[in-house]
């Protein structure tokens, strides 16, 4: 009578284990872009959190904000998440600029110090607001930021 296999062989087990490894390699990176991209999403938030008070500011006053203080703010360093270091309110060239820097621990490597930007212009009594990538790479940006 035939002996029944129980069990796996070594070889079987080797082909199991590589498998898994080619797996893990390939869904790591795109694990912690996602990780980044949802890390960068507090930023935004948070920027999107003062255009009130730069709009109201801008509505007042005629002019934009130089900075937290005269925009009606807590100041930068107050406004924290947990993986947001300061947002600052200030002015540019063209109108306002909200800046959302990423803390430099505790966050993915990848953006580490980053920075997010919102660009506020006034345009025939209507505010336009448009994301920048800052310092971050468009590949790290939440999705409504994203260059189409």
């Amino acid at each position: 009578m035939k002996a029944i296999q129980k069990g796996f062989t070594l070889i079987e087990l080797m082909i199991v284990i590589a498998i898994v490894g080619i797996l893990a390699a390939v869904a790591l990176p795109a694990y912690q872009d996602y990780t980044a991209r949802a890390q960068m999403s507090e930023a935004l938030t948070l920027a999107e959190g003062q255009k009130t008070a730069v709009v109201e500011y801008y509505s007042d006053n005629g002019v934009f904000p130089g900075n937290n203080a005269s925009a009606g703010i807590a100041s930068s360093s107050q406004i924290t998440g947990k993986y947001v270091a300061k947002v600052e309110v200030a002015t540019n060239a063209s109108g306002a600029q909200i800046t959302s820097t990423m803390k430099s621990s505790g966050v993915n490597a990848d953006i580490k110090g980053a920075t997010l930007q919102l660009i506020g212009e006034s345009t025939s009594g209507s505010f336009k607001w448009t994301c920048k990538a800052g310092t971050v790479k468009d590949k790290f940006l939440p999705s409504s930021c994203r260059p189409k």
